[in-house]
């Protein structure tokens, strides 16, 4: 049994190490590239010794904190899609797929309709994630803590059919306000919709977040690797199942509210790099979770430098491009594990 574990541990140690390289470069690269050139040689220099000139402005005020949101945010995004496909032990579930992102998105239009300002958007994002959050687990409780189902199949579409119910009148809640939004204001929240990490404010919860979340989870490692048998032989094992669906779900959802709130509905960077790390490391969530929040860090800084410079001055929303490649990228995924199976 060692023998197999170690060269496991050393692919996903080697794995890890790739991870940080990747971006570590990605971030230099991300800081020197945009409309406004840095010479890559220079950015060391300007980063750790600003010296006043509009450079090292533009590389402090305006592109660092913009990579780290980035970063932080797409560490959450694939932490909170790893965790719900362990929650549904569906591998097909992303961090929206309970209603929280149309609940997200219907709060903050609403603020950006009352003509408030940055602070009350996140706010109402937040606020609206927060509601899909209690709404599920009110409307969810029996099938929460039940535990005498032999699998999470007889208590997961409970969960989803509320989420899409949620989901479906937030939707229509965004519509309708769309729908009257004055033309001015119209472009900005069809921006946010689509996902936007310009003028990002940068907390320093948001920077921790995400590790924290790992470290949290460590503990629950094995816990995790047997729920996914399903919450009857999870717990005939020691499992405590109906403490840890709570937790997961809990946990899951901040993750995924936190990252709406920063950077509005990108899709797909859940879904896809979760998914694609469990085909090359296994489905061992104690290596899982922090390859995917290092991973999904990486694509999103990846995809946002793309958004800002393909097209400069012009910059695209960074949801659009995570779905241009995570699409292609999830069916060349589909097609080989078809292939393998």
């Amino acid at each position: 049994m060692r023998r197999n574990a170690t060269p496991s541990a050393r692919r996903a140690l080697r794995l890890g190490l790739l991870l940080l390289l990747a971006l570590a470069a990605a971030l230099l690269v991300s800081l020197f590239s945009g409309s406004s050139l840095v010479a890559p040689a220079e950015v060391p220099r300007l980063l750790f010794w600003p010296d006043g000139s509009p450079a090292a402005e533009v590389l402090h005020r305006l592109r660092l904190p913009r990579a780290l949101a980035a970063i932080s945010t797409g560490a959450l995004l694939a932490l909170a899609g790893a965790l719900m496909q362990v929650l549904l032990r569906n591998p097909l579930a992303d961090p929206f797929v309970l209603g929280l992102s149309g609940a997200a998105a219907f709060g903050a239009l609403l603020m950006l309709a009352l003509g408030l300002g940055l602070w009350w958007v996140h706010a109402g994002a937040f606020a609206g994630a927060l509601l899909a959050v209690v709404a599920v687990f009110w409307l969810g409780r029996h099938d929460m803590g039940r535990l005498e189902a032999a699998s999470a199949q007889d208590e997961s579409p409970r969960l989803l059919l509320t989420g899409v119910m949620l989901s479906s009148v937030a939707m229509a809640g965004v519509s309708l306000i769309l729908s009257l939004a004055p033309g001015e204001q119209l472009r900005g929240m069809l921006f946010w919709m689509m996902g936007d990490l310009a003028g990002v404010d940068l907390p320093w919860p948001l920077l921790t977040l995400p590790w924290l979340l790992c470290l949290l989870l460590m503990p629950w490692g094995r816990d995790l690797n047997l729920m996914l048998r399903g919450p009857g032989p999870a717990q005939m094992l020691g499992v405590p199942v109906a403490r840890l669906r709570r937790l997961i779900y809990l946990l899951a959802s901040l993750a995924a509210a936190v990252a709406v709130t920063t950077a509005g509905t990108i899709g797909f960077v859940g879904l896809v790099v979760p998914h694609a790390l469990r085909l090359l490391i296994g489905n061992d969530q104690r290596l899982l979770l922090p390859a995917s929040a290092l991973a999904g860090g990486l694509f999103l800084l990846l995809a946002d430098t793309l958004a800002r410079t393909v097209m400069a001055p012009l910059q695209l929303p960074v949801g659009v491009v995570t779905a241009l490649i995570g699409a292609p990228l999830f069916i060349g995924l589909l097609g080989r594990r078809g292939r393998a199976a």
